[in-house]
């Protein structure tokens, strides 16, 4: 009995300091790096769906007034583009400062529960 009783308490402390917070930063790291990537992936989605659209666009071209009505467009694409990249890009660099709080947090949440484990150890 005594033995089965020392295995759970082994297990539990197994999985309150080690598994349980690796399990944790796993999740995190799961779900920032889905974030992460469905945002690059919309931007490269936004960037095709463009490019396409600019390509049809200069098939259409037939005259001068045509020409410059493209490259205005053209213009004007770029300046779109540019603007949803620095949007995505402050995105990223939210999504990484709540990824690196909430790391922090996990790791300061770990150090206090072996803290308070060591502490009722020694008692």
């Amino acid at each position: 009995m005594a033995t089965s009783n020392n295995f759970d308490q082994a297990t539990q402390q197994l999985e309150s300091m080690f598994l349980g917070p690796a399990r944790a930063y796993a999740a995190m790291t799961v779900d920032y790096t889905e974030k992460v990537l469905n945002t690059q992936l919309d931007f490269a989605k936004a960037c095709t769906d463009t490019y396409l659209g600019q390509a049809r666009s200069m098939l259409d071209v037939r005259d001068a007034e045509g020409l410059r009505n493209y490259v205005q467009q053209q213009q004007k694409t770029a300046k779109d583009l540019g603007e949803r990249f620095k949007d995505d890009a402050e995105k990223v660099v939210a999504l990484n400062q709540d990824f690196a709080q909430k790391s922090q947090k996990l790791v300061e949440d770990n150090i206090q529960t072996a803290s308070k484990t060591a502490a009722s150890k020694t008692k």
